[in-house]
């Protein structure tokens, strides 16, 4: 998963350069990655933590959690 997304934000980054996307166009598709990062986390939030000792993480201990779950 790590590797798609680093793939993805190359890919990103790589047409702006070219100038084939605007600098409004390029900020709306990292935003998109971003919100399917997020929808990510949420849903496995709501479904993942069954471990009581996770009940006691902080949300970045989480989010860390979650991202090494994920391979990011």
């Amino acid at each position: 998963m790590k590797a798609i997304r680093q793939a993805q934000t190359r890919n990103i980054l790589d047409s702006y350069n070219r100038e084939e996307i605007s600098y409004s166009r390029m900020n709306e598709m990292f935003n998109e990655l971003a919100d399917e990062f997020a929808i990510g986390f949420a849903e496995w939030l709501l479904i993942e933590p069954e471990d009581d000792s996770m009940e006691k993480c902080t949300t970045k201990e989480l989010l860390e959690i979650y991202k090494k779950e994920k391979g990011l």
